[in-house]
């Protein structure tokens, strides 16, 4: 093996490290709960600011972008986006039995699907399952911001999100995914 080739398997495992690190200290540092603490839920800041204080939302999407990168390619993120409008859009209210956990869920769900599911030929079970998630998560989030100016910041935000997720090369989606399957696990383990 080659000096260079074993520098550059060096760097990736340390960025894996410090992946990894970095998601177990947010994971740690925020409760399960879907994004608390701001204080007025309108407004197109509060909707921007939305999806990246909440861990498993942020998750969630960098997790829909990983994955896009194996699976076709655009379909996911509009999938995810259209999906969680639809639930923000119906949850007028409406409070289901084990959201967080079922939100918690899908984190994992995700990250593992991202880490290691092959790459499908069909995209219908991709679409469907990122639909069923995005479903849940526009659920939770519909409940929790108000108005045309939230929801437009919470839509941009989650997609940067998503874009940012499609970013890591093959090398790197596997051991992100793989953490934040894992940071799944907790939070699965904190909401039930």
């Amino acid at each position: 093996m080659t000096t260079s080739l074993r520098a550059l398997r060096h760097t990736i495992r340390h960025h894996f490290v410090r992946a990894g690190v970095a998601v177990t200290a947010l994971t740690l540092a925020l409760p399960a709960a879907a994004h608390p603490g701001h204080a007025p839920n309108s407004g197109f800041m509060a909707g921007l600011l939305h999806p990246v204080t909440g861990v498993d939302h942020l998750l969630a999407l960098l997790a829909v972008g990983l994955w896009s990168r194996q699976q076709h390619r655009y379909l996911l993120a509009p999938t995810f986006l259209v999906m969680m409008a639809l639930g923000a859009a119906s949850s007028g209210g409406v409070v289901l039995p084990a959201l967080e956990l079922s939100i918690a869920a899908t984190v994992l769900l995700l990250g593992g699907l991202a880490a290691y599911a092959p790459r499908l030929q069909q995209p219908q079970m991709a679409v469907l399952t990122v639909g069923a998630c995005a479903f849940v998560h526009g659920l939770a989030h519909g409940n929790e911001l108000t108005g045309m100016a939230s929801g437009a910041g919470f839509i941009l935000a989650s997609a940067g999100l998503m874009l940012l997720g499609a970013i890591p090369g093959e090398r790197l989606r596997r051991p992100l995914a793989a953490a934040i399957g894992a940071a799944g696990i907790w939070l699965v383990a904190l909401a039930g």
